[in-house]
């Protein structure tokens, strides 16, 4: 058996906070999903349309899980159109945007499907190879980038 060499990848736990800055999201909750190929992103309203002979896409994301009321409009340019199986076997066609994500202070572009995740728990999925040869993933941990910061409530008196 071949010996490996130790890795020098920085190590990311099965979610994380990740950034889309490209598209106005500061920061998302996302399931890193190896036994998903492609990465995913929970949008509605998603509607096509045509700017300058090209594919467009114009769609709004609500970034934070269980909470309906903060809506973050977005147009991207489609890539292309794609089948997709969801966790449940079931295929469906969806939109493909190129993107820029950020995790851990690295920046790099990734394709996202387009997919109603709102019943899901997580509004995003990193899958296997946005993160292949970039990062490890530690299953049993989490947040190794840290979460953004809370709002504080307002003090009563």
């Amino acid at each position: 058996m071949a010996k490996r060499r130790p890795s020098v990848l920085p190590v990311i736990g099965w979610r994380e906070w990740v950034g889309l800055p490209q598209l106005g999201i500061k920061s998302i909750k996302a399931k890193v999903d190896t036994g998903a190929r492609t990465s995913s992103l929970q949008a509605f309203d998603i509607r096509e349309f045509q700017r300058d002979g090209e594919t467009w896409v114009r769609f709004s994301v609500h970034p934070m899980q269980r909470n309906s009321k903060r809506v973050v409009p977005v147009e991207a340019k489609v890539l292309e159109t794609r089948a997709v199986r969801s966790s449940n076997g079931k295929v469906s066609q969806r939109p493909v945007v190129v993107t820029n994500v950020e995790l851990l202070g690295v920046t790099w572009p990734v394709e996202l499907t387009l997919a109603g995740r709102d019943k899901m728990g997580f509004r995003m999925l990193l899958g296997r190879e946005t993160v292949r040869r970039r990062f490890l993933v530690d299953c049993g941990r989490s947040y190794y980038g840290d979460r953004p910061p809370r709002k504080k409530k307002p003090e009563t008196e």
